[in-house]
């Protein structure tokens, strides 16, 4: 794990950003999911996601802490968290760009990532929270934790980022 985990950091310097402002932090496991995207028209901006995602862009959708939407604007979820109420803020989005802050209790993190199959998960828990940002690859959706909710951003190149929150 801890190879993997140097090999990991060593490769994704370049495509994000994060911090992590809880008390408590740890750093999750690597369990990642890939995107899919699409290209507007030429000419033609995106309105509304292209991509397709299980429960389209209804930031309603993801209150129990399971979901799957896709978004092209800023944007905020409000969720069940581990230690009560949490709030997930997409602050920017663009092409191959996403940057959000999650907020949970007195606890802060943010995450950002750019470039072409690039995203970033976090992973709240009642005592803190982690993020790792960089490539997402092909990997599946993350898989849930005990006592955490598991946050994934993806990038799309067209502009829309593709938001994964997964509980116990």
């Amino acid at each position: 794990m801890s190879i993997a985990l140097a090999a990991l950091v060593g490769s994704t310097v370049a495509g994000c950003t994060s911090s992590d402002e809880a008390d408590g932090a740890s750093s999750p496991e690597r369990q990642t999911s890939h995107a899919p995207s699409a290209r507007p028209s030429p000419g033609q901006p995106s309105a509304k996601p292209s991509v397709s995602a299980a429960d389209g862009h209804d930031v309603r959708a993801c209150a129990d802490g399971n979901c799957e939407i896709a978004v092209s604007a800023p944007a905020t979820l409000r969720f069940k968290g581990p230690a009560g109420p949490a709030t997930l803020s997409v602050t920017e989005v663009g092409p191959n760009k996403v940057e959000y802050t999650v907020k949970s209790g007195n606890g802060h993190s943010r995450g950002g990532a750019s470039g072409p199959g690039q995203g970033c998960i976090t992973v709240l828990r009642s005592n803190g929270s982690g993020n790792s940002c960089g490539g997402l690859g092909d990997a599946t959706r993350p898989s849930p934790q005990p006592d955490a909710v598991v946050i994934q951003a993806a990038t799309g190149e067209d502009g829309t980022a593709i938001l994964q929150l997964v509980s116990d």
